[in-house]
């Protein structure tokens, strides 16, 4: 196979679009309603090596009583790229676009309407604060309910006197971040922008131990929501980590703040309702598991109480509701402030669920009577406004596709429109398989768990006798590979493999209990369920070549990848490990989630913790390098970023000189 045919492949398969936000303006006309959708697309380009991103806008009208059945789709103008632009956000009213952009340097933000560019605003020359931020884990763009200002979250000014803050200190101070794609990020602070007037504000009054983020307007605009992270006596990474500890504030503009939420948990993702009575917000608890099931909360904001929305699902039944796992939409409110839309893993599957506040009954969107269900593996919610819900749908042979529907009354199914198809479709055949571990294999402490697996294999190997087969996990431990477009997964699809995208033991979707189940058994109990997965897959397809088995991961999927072809030597020709963790006792002075490093084992952590030989030992024990004499095939690759904070790139150390000394 040819260098230049497999560079081919994977162009085409990484350079299709998909959607990543959207948002709906309605406009009344006389009989008729109309729906203005605007959507963000992100998209590869290998030619100039980087990640564009361009708009694309529909049209549609309404008809119907209740303007809730989609009459007409007008056809899209072209899209339109989006260069500089870290933030966006249109004003619900007036249709306004506020867009954060950097110039030459410099930040500014830029007022928009249907006349054009209204307002300009030079942040860097005001110097009210360092830069913006465009992250998904404290930034915010919002609106006041008069359109008149801008609420954002920037980093602290290094120039403030604050002999409290490392922020206000000269430069050979060391300043903590919040860890791996939050290097910058140290000191934020709330800021008001008032374009017409020119100014902006840095609002005080929250005290100095909480990283302040994910700010939204509170009704009447006289005060903002926030989700506040604690510092501790040290900052740990915060990426893909949702057992940081946090709560909910109200900070007024005259410098008063309160805690709303319960100060000892993790919270994230407030939503004010349309009619502004009701804040929810997500909640899980500190430390422990990295990723786990959240509760949805609900604060009623003229009683000032506090209840449970949907609580942890411990283990859901087949095919059941699996609790929530994600960040809510930015937008996930029905019309009549009683309803809330999020997308979930659910097994295999990324599904669309809404919830009614009244019954609090969880009822499945994307399990409908048509074929659609059938077709799409995964269901992403990207907006909901005005009751018209705009997903992004996809599976492994299908790119992602953007669909629109209204929400429908009490037990109606929802009649789906779809906006734009992807370019290509792929012929790959694809089943979700379910997984049970033989008796030798359970966790006696959550014993009878299950797991499961998606297979992909090209159409054509129903003809063909032998397909080999790569063996593609994810990392996290505590994430999910649902059965939606992956370009890897094409890619290697495209060029004549079988894939199986293994959710093991400790993936989302399959409830609490199955997280927890990993804890302490990392090494072991993921690698036998991968090794399962791989075993079931062979016995219910024959077409598969069990003697032309590779293995690829990333993160903790190269953690188990390192594993598989150490514990598993005989069975795996070739592995591809990126960023894996190879000696997890070596990370403690270098990895950002330290907390981490002793949770996954079973050790208990707190941050005055010290190294002690046990916890060293047994992290050494639990990791790949202590099968790396067993090791057979040496056709492995090591793909490791440099500035990566969660493994570090002298994880590689410890395999490249041993493989190095047996040649």
């Amino acid at each position: 196979m040819e260098p230049a045919h497999i560079t081919g492949v994977y162009g085409e398969v990484s350079g299709l679009p998909a959607p990543v936000s959207a948002h709906v303006r309605e406009e009344q006309l006389p009989g008729l309603q109309v729906y203005t959708v605007t959507t963000v697309w992100r998209q590869s380009d290998l030619v100039q090596g980087s990640r564009l991103h361009f708009s694309k806008q529909w049209t549609l009208t309404a008809e119907g009583n209740d303007y809730k059945s989609i009459k007409t789709v007008l056809p899209p103008g072209p899209s339109t790229p989006m260069s500089r632009e870290y933030l966006s956000r249109f004003s619900p009213i007036q249709g306004q676009k506020a867009v954060v952009k950097e110039t030459c340097g410099y930040q500014f933000l830029e007022i928009w309407d249907c006349h054009g560019l209204r307002r300009c605003l030079n942040l860097t020359a005001l110097n009210k604060h360092g830069r913006v931020y465009d992250d998904a884990q404290f930034g915010c763009l919002s609106w006041s309910q008069c359109e008149n200002k801008l609420l954002y979250v920037a980093e602290k000014s290094k120039d403030t006197s604050d002999e409290k803050s490392a922020c206000g200190m000269d430069s050979s101070v060391y300043r903590e971040d919040w860890g791996e794609a939050l290097t910058n990020k140290s000191c934020p602070v709330i800021c008001v922008a008032n374009p017409q007037a020119g100014t902006v504000s840095v609002l005080q009054g929250i005290q100095s131990d909480i990283s302040p983020g994910q700010a939204l307007w509170a009704p009447g605009s006289q005060s903002v929501f926030f989700v506040g992270w604690y510092h501790e006596p040290f900052r740990l990474g915060l990426m893909f980590c949702s057992n940081r500890r946090s709560a909910l504030f109200k900070l007024d503009l005259d410098g008063h703040c309160e805690c709303l939420s319960e100060n000892d948990r993790s919270v994230s993702c407030p939503r004010l309702s349309p009619d502004g009575s009701t804040l929810i917000y997500l909640q899980g608890q500190v430390f422990g598991p990295h990723n786990q099931c959240l509760s949805l909360q609900q604060l009623d904001l003229r009683s000032g109480k506090t209840s449970t929305l949907l609580d942890v699902v411990n283990r859901p039944q087949y095919d059941e509701f699996a609790g929530v796992y994600e960040a809510l939409p930015s937008c996930c409110w029905s019309a009549d402030s009683q309803r809330v839309l999020f997308s979930s893993a659910r097994r295999n599957w990324k599904d669309l669920f809404m919830v009614d506040r009244r019954s609090k009954k969880v009822t499945s969107l994307s399990d409908s009577p048509s074929e659609l269900s059938k077709i799409y593996g995964s269901w992403k919610l990207l907006t909901v406004q005005g009751d018209l819900m705009v997903v992004c749908c996809s599976s492994p042979n299908i790119p992602p596709t953007l669909m629109v529907g209204f929400l429908p009354s009490a037990g109606g199914p929802v009649s789906w429109r779809t906006l734009q198809q992807p370019p290509l479709t792929f012929d790959f055949d694809w089943t979700s398989l379910d997984v049970t571990p033989p008796p030798e294999e359970d966790n006696v402490h959550y014993s009878g768990l299950d797991f499961g697996a998606v297979l992909v294999k090209p159409s054509r190997s129903l003809h063909v006798s032998s397909v080999p087969l790569v063996v593609f996990i994810h990392g996290g431990p505590h994430s999910q590979f649902p059965a939606e477009w992956n370009c890897t997964t094409a890619g290697l699809t495209k060029l004549g493999f079988a894939v199986l995208m293994v959710n093991y033991r400790g993936s989302t979707g399959y409830g609490q209990d199955s997280i927890l189940s990993l804890i302490g058994q990392i090494g072991s109990q993921d690698v036998k369920d991968v090794q399962r997965a791989v075993l079931t897959a062979l016995e219910s397809d024959r077409t598969l070549d069990p003697k032309r088995l590779a293995v690829i991961g990333g993160s903790h999927g190269g953690f188990l990848s390192c594993h598989l072809v150490g514990q598993y030597p005989e069975v795996y020709r070739a592995c591809a490990a990126r960023n894996p963790v190879i000696n997890a006792a070596t990370l403690l002075g270098t990895s950002d989630i330290v907390d981490w490093r002793y949770t996954s084992v079973g050790l208990q952590y707190s941050y005055d913790q010290l190294p002690t030989a046990e916890a060293l030992a047994v992290m050494l024990d639990k990791s790949p390098i202590k099968h790396a004499a067993q090791v057979r095939y040496m056709h492995t690759l090591h793909d490791l970023k440099v500035r990566n904070k969660l493994a570090t790139l002298t994880q590689d150390l410890f395999y490249g000189p041993y493989f190095n000394s047996l040649t």
